[in-house]
C-alpha cells in the first residue's frame, strides 16, 4: 500500500484520523476502541482507510488474525505523540502571550461525584470564573481510562479519576476517599436483614462488579460474591441494584437517597466496605500553563 506521494500539509481532519489511530494502537483493537472514543466499529475502520490513504502507509493488519501494528505504524504512532504534544505545547504558549486567564479548560470526570459534599470542583470552577470570564469550561463525564487518555493526547486538561495506579506521564493531586458500601435493593431477598448479615452468608450472592480499576483490598471482597454482572460506570451498577437481582458496591454518597426512602441498604456495613481514593490529574508539562495552574490552586484552596 506505500506509496511515494508526500504528505502535503496537516489538516484538522488529519489530527482527528490520528486520534483515532492512536486510540485503537493503544487498546489494540476496534472492538476495544468503540466505547473509548464514542464511535462504532465501523466508522472506525472508515477513518483508518481514510488515514491508510492520506499517508499512503499500511499502519496495521486487521482480520481474522487479529490486530497488529506494521512497522511503519510503530512509526507513525511514536510521531503523533510528539505531534500532539507540539500542539499543546503551542496552545499553551500563545495563553502565556496574553498573561491572563483566558481559553478552554477541558475537564473529564468520572459520573455521580456531583453528590459528593467534599467533591469542590464547583467551587474551584466558581473561583475561576471569578477571576475572568474569558474562560469556557467544558466538562465530560467518561471512564476512567478515556479520561487518562485524553490527558496524556492532549484533549483533557485535567481529569478527576481513581488514584490507583499511576500512569507515567500524568501527575496527580490527592483529594479524598470515596466510601463505598455493598447495597442491595428493597427487592433482594436479603433487604430485611441488610444490617445484621453475616459476611459469609453472602458467599455466591450474585453481585455487579465494576469493569474500572479499584483498590487491591476490593477484588478479596468482590471474590466472596458471584460475579453475574459488569458495568462500565456507577450508574449502571446502581441500575442492576435497582432491579432486585443483584447486590453491588456504591460510594455512600451516591446511594444515600434511596437509603434515605428505604429502597437500599447497606449490607453487612460492618465488613463490606472499602475506601477509593481520588485525584485530580493533569500532563506532565515542561511548560507552565496559566489556566490549568489556576485551576489547581483553586481546587487545593477547598
Amino acid at each position: 500500500m506505500k506509496t511515494n506521494r508526500p504528505l502535503s500539509q496537516v489538516t484538522d481532519f488529519d489530527l482527528r484520523l490520528l486520534r483515532v489511530f492512536k486510540a485503537v494502537a493503544q487498546v489494540g483493537s476496534f472492538a476495544a476502541a468503540e466505547s473509548i472514543l464514542g464511535i462504532s466499529r465501523s466508522a472506525i475502520s472508515l477513518h483508518m482507510k481514510d488515514l491508510e490513504k492520506r499517508l499512503g502507509i499500511r499502519l496495521c493488519q486487521r482480520g481474522r488474525a487479529g490486530f497488529a501494528l506494521t512497522d511503519e505504524g510503530r512509526t507513525v504512532l511514536q510521531a503523533i505523540d510528539t505531534l500532539l504534544m507540539a500542539v499543546g505545547d503551542f496552545r499553551n504558549e500563545i495563553n502565556q502571550l496574553h498573561q491572563s486567564l483566558r481559553g478552554t479548560l477541558n475537564i473529564g470526570i468520572i459520573n455521580n461525584l456531583v453528590t459528593e459534599h467534599r467533591m469542590h470542583v464547583t467551587e474551584a470552577l466558581r473561583a475561576l470564573r471569578a477571576q475572568s470570564n474569558q474562560i469556557h469550561i467544558n466538562i465530560s463525564m467518561s471512564t476512567p481510562e478515556d479520561i487518562e487518555l485524553g490527558l496524556l493526547d492532549g484533549r483533557l486538561h485535567a481529569g478527576v479519576i481513581p488514584f490507583i495506579q499511576p500512569l507515567q506521564g500524568l501527575k496527580y493531586l490527592p483529594l479524598y476517599e470515596e466510601p463505598h458500601h455493598l447495597y442491595c435493593s428493597d427487592q433482594h431477598p436479603l433487604f430485611a436483614q441488610a444490617q445484621h448479615i453475616n459476611p459469609a452468608e453472602l458467599r455466591g450472592v450474585a453481585s455487579v462488579v465494576p469493569s474500572y480499576r479499584l483498590p487491591a483490598e476490593t477484588f478479596e471482597l468482590l471474590q466472596q460474591l458471584e460475579q453475574a454482572a459488569t458495568a462500565t460506570d456507577r450508574e449502571g451498577i446502581a441500575f442492576l441494584i435497582l432491579t432486585g437481582d443483584y447486590v453491588g458496591f456504591l460510594p455512600s454518597h451516591l446511594a444515600q437517597t434511596w437509603v434515605e426512602q428505604d429502597k437500599m441498604r447497606a449490607l453487612a456495613p460492618q465488613h463490606m466496605h472499602f475506601a477509593l481514593p481520588l485525584a485530580v490529574a493533569v500532563r506532565q508539562a515542561g511548560r507552565q500553563n496559566l489556566l490549568i495552574d489556576a485551576f489547581l490552586e483553586a481546587l487545593t484552596a477547598y
